[in-house]
């Protein structure tokens, strides 16, 4: 399996990333973490919707009791259209060069997201889990650019990427307490390829991950550790991916032009945008959160 994703909407954004497949208002919601932007893509019409705060926001997943639920900068907010964001939970105050980044929710409907340092400072953010009723639980700590999210209920498996570690990890996954333990490396993208970024799983428990400076997205078994195939993508940092469409066989991804030069800007003119590819496979359909309104 190859080929190359097409160009959907060319954004231009600085850091397009975080892409949620809303399958009930089928509707591909992704963020643009440095323009401060929420965007909002009707495939049917495709026109956009863009909703822009004070800060940078890094993920948007939608909440069952209404709106969205979105990781800015400083914690986590509920927001909802014409309505003004609500903070839910301050995240890290005493780390103010720390900001949230991916952010996605497991099958019970708890929301789980990271943090980095916007100084790159190694080892300066963790991993963290917000419960139905609210409260925030730390995991992982000691994490240097917390990435890609996935879990594999059936085999009780969480995976997980710290980008600067260049490898993918597995965690032993209890749905019932939201607890994980006994991590391990699944697999590393080898050398010369790029950094692991945002990652999504396929029906058949297959990991697709994006390739920051690596041009491409790749499929793997992680399982037996194996690349399986490589999607190109005209863009040199591709951040994330996820499954869409009316029959989750659709791959959305974003990209990022952050960082660029010149020459590489011209070389990778599209980079910014995002793009679409047909898997020949079906994915699973993203979460939401489930937890209380207030």
């Amino acid at each position: 399996m190859a080929g190359q994703a097409e160009l959907v909407v060319d954004a231009q954004a600085l850091l397009g990333e975080g892409p949620h497949w809303d399958h009930a208002a089928a509707r591909l919601y992704w963020v643009n973490i440095e323009g401060k932007q929420l965007r909002s893509y009707d495939p049917k019409t495709k026109n956009e919707k863009i909703y822009t705060f004070d800060k940078k926001i890094s993920a948007v997943v939608p909440a069952a009791a209404g709106g969205w639920i979105v990781a800015l900068q400083d914690g986590l907010y509920r927001f909802s259209e014409n309505e003004q964001e609500q903070r839910i939970a301050a995240v890290e105050p005493e780390l103010p060069r720390n900001r949230l980044n991916d952010a996605k929710c497991d099958s019970s409907g708890r929301l789980w997201f990271g943090t980095m340092s916007m100084d790159f400072t190694k080892a300066a953010g963790s991993l963290y889990v917000m419960e139905l009723d609210g409260q925030v639980r730390r995991v992982l700590t000691g994490i240097s650019i917390s990435n890609g999210l996935a879990w594999d209920d059936q085999r009780g498996r969480m995976y997980y990427i710290d980008t600067a570690t260049r490898g993918v990890d597995v965690m032993d996954y209890d749905v019932q307490s939201g607890t994980v333990d006994n991590r391990r490396r699944v697999f590393l993208v080898p050398e010369g390829a790029g950094d692991p970024d945002g990652m999504t799983i396929d029906r058949e428990g297959m990991l697709w991950v994006a390739h920051w400076g690596g041009g491409c997205v790749s499929r793997w078994n992680p399982h037996t550790g194996e690349q399986l195939a490589k999607v190109e993508v005209p863009a040199k940092n591709v951040t994330s991916c996820t499954f869409g469409g009316d029959a989750l066989d659709e791959l959305y991804i974003t990209t990022a032009r952050d960082g660029m030069s010149e020459e590489e800007l011209q070389r990778w003119p599209l980079t910014g945008g995002l793009f679409k590819f047909k898997a020949g496979v079906q994915g699973v359909e993203a979460n939401i959160f489930k937890g209380v309104a207030k």
